[in-house]
């Protein structure tokens, strides 16, 4: 089912990492990587930098085909949320992606799937990319509940968005028992999870679900990226920890 009109994507999530001149050596270090590797599409790499950044970030990657995200945002438009940042906010900064639901906003934060879904209508609303992500936990996937969590959280932003919105929108797989433990899905487990959720997808719009980016997230690194990106219905990274690191991260992106 591999399609051509989808875009392979490889997002860097620096999540709450980096200071003012990390965030410089790292964009140079990106930056000059990804003009050599001539495989690389840059306007397929984003990166997602904690959102006191984004100013800065906007102003190194000016000129650069590199897109920019946010790793979060509120889904109201202005008011008393002390705090926060609104969706609205972030054009303004040449965001064109935002990471939606994230298991660290779900688990930490006490995220429901109804303000997931919230966020997601919402950034769509400011003309952003959602990048919605779904996974489930060590013990979920030990009781046979993989397919069933995943596919309720997807549904949970169906049910309140349509499935006509997500002909504009990326999702990210990431079990949360692999994310910054070391331990990756093997390429046939994660295959097997983005294959359910294209075939979920495809049962309620076969055009959205063939062309829809389905990305893997956990401990994505330099020496796993081939063979997770080889798989039929993979199509790119959401990378965390590897993402700080300019030569591995650079290593995805040319992989990808």
């Amino acid at each position: 089912m591999h399609n051509k009109k989808r875009k392979n994507l490889v997002v860097a999530n620096w999540k709450m990492h980096g200071c003012k001149a990390d965030v410089t050596q790292l964009l140079n270090a990106i930056k000059a990587g990804v003009k050599v590797s001539a495989n690389t599409k840059v306007s397929n790499v984003v990166i997602c930098p904690p959102s006191l950044f984004l100013g800065q970030v906007q102003q190194e990657l000016e000129g650069s085909d590199i897109a920019i995200g946010a790793q979060n945002a509120y889904p109201q438009d202005a008011g008393a949320f002390t705090g926060e940042i609104a969706f609205s906010m972030l054009p303004e900064f040449a965001c064109s992606y935002v990471i939606i639901g994230h298991s660290e906003r779900r688990e930490i934060f006490v995220e429901t799937d109804k303000f997931v879904a919230e966020k997601f209508i919402e950034a769509q609303a400011q003309g952003l990319t959602p990048i919605l992500c779904v996974g489930e936990t060590q013990k979920q996937r030990e009781n046979g509940l993989t397919e069933s969590i995943v596919l309720n959280q997807l549904q949970a932003v169906i049910s309140e968005a349509g499935i006509a919105a997500f002909a504009k929108a990326v999702i990210a797989y990431e079990p949360i028992w692999a994310i910054g433990t070391g331990l990756t899905a093997s390429p046939e487990q994660a295959q097997e999870v983005h294959a359910a959720i294209r075939s979920f997808l495809a049962g309620l719009d076969q055009t959205v679900a063939g062309d829809i980016s389905i990305l893997y997230g956990g401990s994505v690194k330099a020496d796993n990226a081939r063979e997770l990106f080889a798989q039929t219905d993979i199509d790119g990274g959401l990378v965390g920890g590897a993402s700080l690191k300019a030569e591995e991260f650079l290593t995805i992106c040319s992989v990808a």
